[in-house]
């Protein structure tokens, strides 16, 4: 599986940096997967639902460590593209917030 486009939305948020857009084999999109800045630096969250209880689960995922490595290092390079684009935007390019790097980064903050 190829990825064939890739689109970011750059959010700008202390924590929640951009939204991204992939289509696979120009035949599949997942939308909706968030890059959230963590204390090692930004990372990718898969797209998720609420569940009764109030936990999440994530609505899709990869299967396997190189598949996830490929997604992530893609979806983060076009981030930082996109990012340089718009160099005076207001969009801060490097990290203020040193949080960690945990799931519990991918929820919305409500649900904290």
């Amino acid at each position: 599986m190829k990825i064939t486009e890739i689109r970011i939305q750059l959010m700008g948020e202390e924590r929640l940096k951009a939204f991204a857009s992939v289509t696979f084999d120009d035949s599949f999109v997942v939308r909706n997967m968030k890059i959230v800045q963590g204390g090692k630096g930004v990372f990718l969250c898969m797209p998720s639902r609420k569940l009764p209880d109030g936990s999440h689960k994530d609505m899709v995922h990869p299967i396997n460590q190189d598949f996830r490595k490929y997604l992530e290092e893609n979806i983060i390079k076009a981030y930082q593209e996109e990012l340089a684009k718009k160099p005076s935007s207001g969009i801060p390019s490097e990290p203020e917030d040193k949080g960690p790097d945990t799931i519990e980064a991918c929820l919305p903050v409500a649900d904290k």
